[in-house]
């Protein structure tokens, strides 16, 4: 199945919008996922062709802010890369499996309770004190990858808020690598969907563009919101998802 050039040039576009929000949100499916629905595309294919573009976003971002990426302690980054690459390939495997009705049920309660603990990650980072629970975290993390890699919406509001309770990471520096955890995991879904062959490849180029262009664009734009603006309107952007879900 090809895609008109009008089409094409629909889902750059809203692959820059995808990348953006993606990038800042961590809600990158809250534009792409829908766009890729009105383009035409069966549910599945829309979802396993989302995980392919949005591979994007974690490359432009990391690309533009990889110093900060790998900035502290880079052998604990590549341990949370390689759980994240797992994690990613295990949730899209599940998805070819089905199962599809059982997230449908979960997946708005925990995105809302992912916006809810990042909401209230100052008050629990100071509860929490100097003390870190990374072990933890990588267990969380794998289990947020591998739900980014079945479906991934909200699943950066998941990993900020995991990030920010469990570890001492600044959060101008698990932006980014959430944007680059997110972007490994779906790295290994999309090689599930590749050989699956229920990729669109003209609607997977078209989003995938335009998510690199977004996803560079994000740090930039980044620096310009105080986090006390950012954070909440991230837990907001995760509730809205939510509500769409139950809605759609």
């Amino acid at each position: 199945m090809g895609v008109e050039p009008l089409t094409f040039a629909l889902l750059l576009l809203a692959g820059v919008g995808t990348g953006l929000v993606g990038y800042l949100t961590g809600l990158a499916s809250i534009v792409s996922y829908p766009a890729l629905l009105a383009a035409g595309l069966p549910p599945v294919v829309a979802n396993a062709t989302n995980t392919v573009a949005l591979v994007g976003v974690g490359v432009g971002a990391t690309a533009r802010a990889s110093r900060l990426a790998f900035a502290d302690r880079p052998r604990r980054t590549l341990w949370q890369v390689g759980i994240a690459l797992v994690g990613g390939g295990i949730g899209g495997t599940l998805l070819l499996l089905g199962g599809d009705d059982v997230f449908a049920v979960v997946v708005p309660w925990l995105i809302i309770f992912g916006s809810l603990m990042l909401l209230a990650s100052p008050r629990l980072t100071r509860l929490r004190g100097e003390n870190e629970y990374w072990r933890s975290y990588l267990v969380t993390l794998f289990f947020v990858a591998m739900y980014c890699g079945f479906f991934g919406a909200g699943a950066g509001v998941m990993v900020l808020a995991t990030t920010s309770i469990l570890t001492a990471i600044p959060f101008q520096r698990a932006m980014v690598l959430k944007s680059l955890l997110l972007g490994v995991a779906n790295i290994l879904a999309s090689a599930v969907f590749i050989i699956s062959g229920v990729v669109n490849w003209w609607a997977a180029a078209a989003m995938g563009v335009g998510c690199l262009i977004g996803g560079s664009l994000g740090p930039i734009v980044q620096r310009l919101i105080p986090e006390r603006v950012l954070r909440p309107v991230v837990a907001a952007a995760g509730i809205f998802m939510a509500i769409w879900l139950w809605v759609g």
